[in-house]
């Protein structure tokens, strides 16, 4: 069966176990408003329902949990001046990821593969999240010109030392064991056991041990990469502005730290700027709803008010050409008080649910 004919979102219960797989495996399960939907009705359907205990959401095909959101789809409405469509597909997407993580149920994440951007909305939230040996997690959104959403930027702001900031500029990609470590995983269980960890779900006795259960499989990790370079990250991304934090990325002496730097050099200056006020003013707030507000906020002014966002995704995702011209083209010529005005923003379509 193709992706085009099947559901898009598997909806079934399997003896206790509420089962929510994501189904458009050719596009690495990418959220779409009808899948949101999905999700929202299946939550909904079991919140009450006693014969379902825990629930699972994994990703169909042997890539990944979720890519992350339609960003193409994403930036054609905004392209074509739909700013109100746009506004809807983020209202009812931060409406599940705040679902997820209030659900009176334990709600647990296989983020095995790629689980990136809307991905981490789905499985950063959850009550147990588990990563694999073959995960790649990330929050990607600056390498279009975007910034981190979905509750992203709470999971950000609480990583250890400045992971948070660096993870958001770069977009860094996480395997397991710094998945574990920045505060985004729980557990890894090995991809080969994950069948094995379905069933116990679905036929376990306790239905108040879920945790323990997850450690019958649960896999001791190497020591995280990200954990051994925080010397250098905490020190550089400390800096006050992104162009400080180039300069002291280019001051060390690690190959890691001037990559970091080539990295942010090649990316959208508003973006940076922007996402460097985010993942710090996140650290202040209170919850998660709170962060997704912000973030909702940010993502309308990016769709009002910035031509970066359409021409990251042309450059990395449509024509792929790999050389967007963003607006600003510098660091340099970024406006002192651009993070505020942006952090100021009131979006004509207020945040829902």
């Amino acid at each position: 069966m193709t992706d085009d004919a099947a559901p898009t979102v598997l909806a079934r219960p399997a003896g206790r176990l509420g089962w929510l797989t994501l189904n458009r495996p050719r596009a690495i399960n990418a959220l779409d408003l009808e899948m949101i939907r999905a999700l929202h009705a299946a939550l909904d359907a079991w919140e009450d329902d006693t014969d379902i205990d825990v629930v699972l959401i994994d990703g169909a095909g042997d890539r990944g949990l979720c890519a992350g959101g339609d960003v193409r789809d994403l930036a054609s409405r905004i392209t074509a001046g739909h700013p109100a469509e746009v506004a809807l597909f983020f209202q009812e997407e931060y409406a599940l990821n705040a679902r997820i993580a209030e659900y009176p149920k334990p709600v647990i994440a296989l983020a095995d593969g790629i689980t990136m951007g809307g991905g981490i909305g789905v499985a950063g939230h959850a009550a147990i999240r588990i990563v694999t040996e073959t995960s790649r997690l990330a929050m990607p959104e600056t390498r279009i010109g975007f910034t981190p959403d979905v509750g992203g930027s709470w999971l950000l702001a609480r990583a250890p030392g400045r992971l948070g900031e660096f993870l958001a500029l770069t977009g860094g990609t996480m395997d397991a064991a710094d998945a574990v470590y920045a505060g985004f995983a729980d557990h890894c269980v090995p991809r080969a056991h994950l069948d094995a960890l379905r069933e116990a779900f679905e036929r376990r006795a306790d239905p108040e041990t879920p945790t323990e259960l997850v450690l019958l499989f649960d896999e001791t990790l190497e020591p995280s990469r990200l954990a051994a370079a925080r010397v250098w990250i905490d020190d550089a991304f400390a800096a006050d502005t992104v162009p400080q934090i180039i300069e002291r990325l280019r001051a060390r002496d690690e190959d890691a730290a001037h990559a970091a730097a080539d990295t942010l050099e090649e990316l959208s200056p508003t973006a940076l700027t922007v996402t460097l006020a985010a993942v710090r003013r996140a650290r202040e707030l209170p919850d998660l709803r709170a962060a997704l507000a912000q973030e909702y906020g940010l993502v309308m002014w990016f769709a009002h008010t910035q031509p970066d966002l359409p021409e990251g995704v042309r450059a990395q995702l449509i024509d792929k050409d790999r050389s967007p011209r963003w607006q600003p083209a510098t660091l340099a010529e970024i406006d002192p008080g651009l993070a505020a005005s942006a952090l100021a923003f009131v979006p004509d379509e207020p945040l829902r649910g």
